[in-house]
């Protein structure tokens, strides 16, 4: 994994996060990165207080610590991002290229926004809706303030400078370099309200879930969700469960709905999951709030050993725009690890993912419990 990058011709080293995954492949910036800080040295190199979204690794931060500023004094950054990754990444990036901190504000998805700022830099989001909503956030600010963004052109759509004309002064593109491209704006302190959260009723229940902008299959139940919903827990047994990547909550939901005498974890690494999974039970099933916990953080990373009696995941197979499946084995890895004996890890995959031969490998046994053309239920036994 290349970890040498050039941004704005000044050296740094980058790490990818988790810091034990092995894509060679992969690595902490992009073309997009290196454009965009190209052009704000020759065209902003002034610029001391700035706000930047969506910093996969913290490329951006640390160049701008370096090449940003005036007077030979550090420039003021807000980094607002809704992963727990990315905000690791970029504090642990700013330790090994030996770049303070004093002067970086560190904000999730879901906290407001500074509004003394003269600069906005945005990398665009896989999640079309999740730009929408920090768009909108953006249209509160003063007038005038520029906003330049940046990603790969194939990913910049017509829907895209649409959206950027409805919350901000009309867009402009820049040409095309290492096949990305530059969105020029401004903000013009005509706010315009998002419509995150959404919600909509869960079928076969009394639940409505609301989701944030960022959430999973925001809209409606995703088909995996809704098979995966036919294999969960129910009876009086107290256990302690954990909802692995729990997006909305649902599937912790359903599970505290099925077993009254129980406790549920629910972990994900987005701000905006967390917070909609704690909303889903507060909203629905309020009396069990006392039951459950909500944590922000890299899959199970730093979880007691041997703490959990059960872990439900529906693994992602992506990270960002990469597709990749270290962060299912991390989270096997760590179920693991967190699991008392006899417990289980029990999970949904889609069928070609090949999940059932890692955990066969990892645990020394995999039961089937259900199937169908796309995905698969898995279940586990940790042994001593």
């Amino acid at each position: 994994m290349t970890t040498e990058a050039v941004l704005a011709n000044h050296p740094f080293i980058l790490h990818r996060f988790p810091l034990e995954q092995k894509n060679r492949s992969l690595q902490a910036w992009d073309a997009a990165d290196e454009y965009l800080l190209d052009h704000i040295v020759s065209a902003h190199p002034t610029a001391h207080k700035i706000l930047i979204l969506n910093d996969s690794f913290g490329a951006l931060c640390c160049a701008s610590s370096v090449v940003l500023g005036k007077d030979q004094t550090l420039p003021t950054l807000f980094f607002a991002n809704d992963s727990f990754v990315s905000k690791a990444a970029c504090q642990h990036n700013l330790s090994e290229n030996q770049l303070p901190t004093e002067h970086i504000t560190f904000l999730d998805s879901l906290e407001t926004l500074p509004t003394d700022i003269d600069l906005v830099l945005i990398k665009i989001p896989k999640n079309a809706g999740f730009l929408q909503y920090q768009l909108s956030l953006l249209s509160h600010l003063p007038a005038d303030i520029p906003v330049i963004a940046a990603g790969k052109a194939k990913e910049i759509h017509t829907s895209t400078l649409k959206s950027f004309n409805h919350f901000l002064s009309e867009p402009k593109t820049s040409l095309a370099v290492k096949k990305s491209r530059l969105i020029f704006s401004k903000t013009t302190a005509k706010p315009v309200d998002s419509k995150f959260p959404v919600s909509w009723p869960l079928e076969n229940t009394d639940f409505t879930l609301f989701n944030h902008a960022n959430v999973f299959s925001r809209d409606s139940l995703d088909i995996g969700a809704r098979f995966f919903l036919n294999y969960l827990p129910a009876g009086k047994k107290s256990m302690n469960i954990i909802d692995l990547g729990c997006g909305n909550g649902v599937i912790g939901l359903q599970t505290l709905n099925r077993m009254p005498n129980s406790k549920v974890t629910f972990v994900d690494e987005s701000a905006m999951a967390v917070a909609t999974a704690k909303h889903n039970v507060s909203h629905n099933l309020p009396t069990r709030l006392a039951d459950c916990q909500f944590v922000h953080n890299d899959c199970l990373s730093d979880f007691e050993p041997n703490s959990a009696d059960l872990v439900l995941c529906n693994p992602p197979f992506h990270q960002a725009q990469a597709i990749t499946d270290h962060i299912a084995w991390q989270m096997f890895l760590q179920a693991k690890y967190t699991l008392r004996n006899g417990g289980e890890l029990r999970i949904i995959g889609n069928r070609h993912l090949d999940y059932q031969d890692k955990l066969q490998r990892l645990f020394g046994n995999c039961k089937v419990l259900g199937n169908n053309k796309k995905f698969t239920v898995l279940s586990v036994i940790k042994r001593s």
